[in-house]
């Protein structure tokens, strides 16, 4: 019995969807989408789509839109040959497709309302479908501001970090707080949210966020994000991140030397820098101990606004310990730093002689450089033109003369403190007697005739210069040297007995004699060689000539040694044999001539 129930009461639900599906497929069908997304101030398109049993035609086709009230206002009427469109507030802005779409342009906000599309069919009868349309407007970038007067870690109350604001949006938007990346889950007393319908009829979101901070918000960033829906799908944009002014107490202090302590030297400038880790910086105090319990506030010499104390012109006296001094003004506390500056120096520099100058001509001496500093010293000896001659705190100097540069100078070079110098110059005196020079001997004069004579001469200590024949003299003193020039007459004496040149100080005496030459008795005398010379030449070429014509009488044999034929006939022994090569030049074979210019025959030649 059950089972008969059972099979009875599937053969009815069988049938019964039969009958639906049979019905379905005997009446008209309408199709639209249900919902419909349009930007603002863009085009809605809204399809329409239906089914007309036995495969007829549309008798027409109106679309609709329910206005506040839940009536119906036409839009237009829709033949197989026309559109009617209704005089109504959509007339300029809606067209029908070829597909029977509706599209309506420059989507406004009033157009988020419901859409009918209804299909009239004659003996199928009328079928409709609904669309909602919804309207959007994508919102701006939210603009974030960061609180202008900065935030206390210390504040007791919640402070405001930032504002963000979301613009011309439909509909309105969410809005979230995130730092360093990450999204904030804040409690309800940290956002204050408000939302205002403009009058365009798009919204204006306005989300402020509240939270307490620490020092290491200092460098956080914060952003906010505007969420929207759009087309099903959630959509986000992102504000520029921003940081927050934080202030805090300083709890770290750093003092440091600028260029490092190391470093500096007599007459440099430096910079003593105060650090500390506070927001906003404390106020710098910098002090420097004189005595055990004095120190001397040098305050007045640092930056404004800053903790950076400036030095100029730094020497020895300004080594010694220097404190930097802090105080918050939030809390009142206090921090202080020391710092030791040293600055290095040369001092003292000394060059002694051994022995001490002057020193005799010939002699040596033993320069000796010392000097005082912190640091070690290397030491330099350079010349009087600066190049450098040794190295060493001692130099040696053998067989000095006049001539011997005595000016030198000691380099003192700290090498661990670039540029730290200092040179001490000293002039190492050379006495001798006078030493002369230059004179001008030989020479050639005629009597009567007034010249100069010339005496040059060196000596330390300066010496003086005598002529033993009158004239005029005229000195002239350059450095070491002195010189003379003795204008006179030529006399029979003068040109007989010279001049002398003599030259003294308290070392010793120098002479040298100038001899006179007469001119004309020179010019004879060059007379006579010259004819010697004319003769000897003359001679010479008598000479050659008679050598010449021998030869050309073959008396006189020539190139190699003449040999006597001992194995020809006693006729021919008288002959004279001579080896000619064949590589003698043509004047060479001439000489085998004979006095009358004829050649010897054959068989005279070897």
């Amino acid at each position: 019995m059950a089972g008969g129930r059972r099979a009875a009461g599937l053969a009815l639900s069988w049938g019964c969807c039969l009958l639906l599906c049979c019905a379905a497929a005997s009446r008209l069908e309408v199709s639209t989408p249900a919902v419909v997304e349009a930007e603002i101030g863009g085009t809605a398109r809204i399809e329409c789509s239906f089914y007309i049993p036995d495969n007829d035609s549309y008798t027409y086709i109106d679309w609709f839109y329910v206005d506040r009230t839940n009536s119906r206002v036409r839009l237009c009427h829709v033949t197989e040959g026309e559109v009617l469109k209704d005089d109504t507030d959509y007339k300029e802005r809606l067209s029908v497709g070829e597909d029977k779409a509706l599209s309506i342009s420059k989507v406004a906000m009033q157009d988020a309302r419901t859409f009918v599309c209804q299909v009239g069919a004659g003996s199928s009868g009328v079928g409709e479908s609904h669309t909602e349309l919804h309207v959007y407007k994508v919102p701006e970038t939210p603009e974030i501001d960061p609180n202008p007067a900065g935030i206390s870690v210390q504040s007791s109350d919640i402070p405001q970090i930032a504002r963000c604001v979301s613009r011309n949006s439909f509909p309105a938007p969410n809005i979230t707080w995130h730092k360093n990346g990450e999204q904030l889950q804040l409690q309800e007393n940290q956002v204050k949210y408000t939302r205002t319908r403009e009058s365009s009829g798009l919204y204006t979101v306005t989300s402020t966020m509240f939270a307490p901070v620490t020092r290491e918000d200092r460098d956080s960033r914060y952003h906010c994000t505007v969420h929207f829906w759009l087309r099903g799908q959630r959509h986000a944009l992102e504000s520029r991140k921003v940081k927050i002014t934080v202030f805090y107490p300083s709890e770290h202090l750093k003092l440091q030397v600028m260029p490092p302590s190391s470093l500096v030297k007599e007459g440099d400038n430096v910079k003593l820098v105060c650090e500390a880790d506070g927001n906003p910086p404390p106020v710098f105090n910098f002090y420097k101990r004189e005595l055990e319990d004095d120190w001397q506030d040098l305050s007045w010499l640092t930056e404004p606004d800053s903790g950076v104390l400036n030095l100029y012109g730094v020497n020895k006296s300004s080594s010694g310990l220097y404190i930097c001094q802090t105080l918050d003004l939030d809390d009142m506390t206090q921090l202080e730093k020391e710092v030791e500056l040293v600055v290095n120096y040369i001092e003292e520099v000394r060059v002694e002689m051994e022995p001490s100058s002057p020193v005799k001509e010939g002699s040596s001496v033993t320069l000796s450089c010392d000097a005082h500093s912190p640091v070690a010293l290397d030491y330099q000896w350079r010349d009087e033109k600066g190049q450098k001659v040794a190295e060493g705190n001692q130099l040696f100097l053998t067989n000095l003369t006049f001539e011997t540069p005595n000016n030198f100078s000691c380099k003192v070079v700290a090498p661990s403190v670039p540029g730290l110098e200092q040179s001490k110059e000293v002039s190492v005196a050379v006495h001798g007697k006078p030493r002369i020079v230059a004179i001008s001997s030989p020479l050639y004069v005629r009597q009567d005739e007034v010249v100069n004579l010339t005496c040059k001469a060196i000596a330390v200590p300066r010496p003086s210069l005598h002529w033993n024949v009158n004239g005029t003299a005229h000195e002239y003193i350059e450095d070491q040297h002195i010189a003379s020039n003795l204008t006179v007459r030529v006399s029979h004496d003068l040109l007989k007995a010279g001049a002398m040149c003599r030259v003294s100080n308290d070392l010793g005496v120098s002479e040298k004699h100038i001899q006179l030459l007469d001119q004309r008795t020179t010019a004879e005398s060059q007379g006579v060689i010259i004819v010697a010379i004319i003769v000897a030449i003359l001679v010479v070429a008598v000479l050659g000539a008679v050598i010449y014509f021998l030869h050309k009488k073959g008396k006189i044999p020539c190139g190699r040694a003449g040999k006597q034929d001992i194995t020809r006939p006693e006729a021919r022994k008288d002959k004279i044999v001579v080896e000619v090569k064949s590589d003698k030049l043509p004047e060479e074979a001439g000489l085998l001539q004979g006095a009358n210019g004829e050649k010897r025959p054959n068989a005279d030649q070897i």
